[in-house]
Formats: C-alpha cells, structure tokens, sequence
C-alpha cells in the first residue's frame, strides 16, 4: 500500500529549499559578479562543490557542523534548545546545499549575458543600484533564473545520498520519495518501489518538458523578432 507521506514531504522540502536556494543564488550570482576580493576564486570554488562532490560527502561534512558534536549543532542544542539533525529542516537543509550549485551557475550565466551598457545608462539617468538590479538586471536575466529554479527544484526532490546522512530515515517525519524507494528495494517490494519511482519520474520529467518547450518557444519568439528588425 502506497504511503503519501513521502510525497508530500518530498514536496514541501523541495519547495522550501527552493526558497532559500532563489535568494542565496540570486545574492551570490550578483554579488561574484559584481565585486572583486581576495579569496573570490576559492569561494566560487566552493559554491561549486556540492555539484561534483558525492551527496553523501556533502551529507558527512554537513553532519560534522550541525550534528550534537558540530560546532552549529552543539551551539543551537545548547543556547537554544534546537535540534536540526534527524528533523526535517535537515532534509531542507540537504536539498539547498546540494541544489545551490545550480542556481549560482544558471544565474550567474544569465547575469553574465547582459550587456552592461543598459544597467549603466540607467545610472546615468539617477537610478540607485538597487533600482537598476531590480529593474534592468532581473528582467534581461529571467530566462536564466526560471531555468535555475527548475533544475534546482528537480534536483532538491530526488536528493538522497546528504538527506540520509542528516535527516535519516524516519517513516512519517523525515522519509523522501527517494529514501522510500530504497529502503522498499532493499525489503524486496518492488511494487512499492516502483510505483515511487514512476511519480518521481513523472513529475521531475514534466519539469524538465516543460523547461524545454518554453525555453524553445523564447527561442522562436526571439528568433522572429530578430528577422523582423533586420528587415
């Protein structure tokens, strides 16, 4: 029997991950864009990381700094009586990091394509850098963040290997879409895990349908727009 927790977790963690991931993508994107320090290149490194490194990589060195021994997770247990490991802010926790990469990289792409003569014209006019971001940089970058928001969103719901390092697998509480589909192979109902795995499969395959379609319809509409000008 089919349970829905697990959906419907996998669901909230995905989109609540998203969240985070759309502002820290958004911030860094601008700000490596935009400013030049000591140790940039180290960090861009880093902000990289978690797209490369195995999940359950990600998952230990996450565990070492929120778990009841890290320096973040002795500090909140102790100062505030919060526990973050084995909950399912954990699992959020796991599919931010891990989905982070491809915010940074898809909306650093697109901020990277506009032409910077349009943001400073628009100074030269009295506009305040928040003005200019608001209006000139996120409009001309939106292909590029609505691209980063759907890679990220598909890869937060299917995450595992840094979920069940920090977030276990509890039924009922911290259990995802994928921690089910293993842990039913493993008990040989593969029914079960079948049937989980289609779901997944359906709805990460509709996001990246449709990212496809639309990304092609831009494509078309731009291309049309272009023929005409040159006319």
């Amino acid at each position: 029997m089919i349970e829905w927790q697990p959906i419907i977790l996998s669901l909230k963690v995905a989109f609540i991950s998203l969240c985070f991931v759309c502002v820290l993508g958004i911030a860094a994107a601008h700000v490596m864009r935009n400013y030049e320090f000591t140790g940039k290149t180290a960090l861009e490194a880093m902000f990289t990381l978690p797209l490369v490194l195995p999940p359950v990589v990600t998952g230990f060195l996450l565990l070492l700094l929120i778990g009841k021994q890290g320096p973040i997770g002795r500090f909140l247990s102790d100062q505030l009586q919060i526990q973050i490991i084995f909950t399912p802010f954990a699992a959020v926790l796991a599919g931010t990091v891990v989905s982070f990469p491809l915010m940074y990289q898809s909306t650093k792409a697109a901020f990277q394509s506009i032409d910077c003569n349009l943001e400073d014209a628009a100074r030269t006019l009295g506009a305040s850098e928040w003005r200019v971001f608001l209006t000139i940089t996120l409009p001309l970058a939106w292909h590029g963040l609505v691209s980063g928001l759907i890679l990220s969103f598909a890869r937060a719901l299917g995450e595992f290997g840094a979920t069940i390092m920090v977030a276990g697998n509890i039924p009922g509480k911290t259990q995802t879409i994928p921690l089910a589909i293993y842990f039913a192979a493993e008990s040989n109902d593969l029914t079960l895990a079948g049937i989980y795995v289609l779901i997944i499969s359906v709805i990460t395959f509709s996001l990246i349908f449709w990212l496809n379609l639309w990304t092609k319809s831009r494509t078309n509409m731009l291309s049309r727009g272009g023929s005409k000008c040159c006319k």
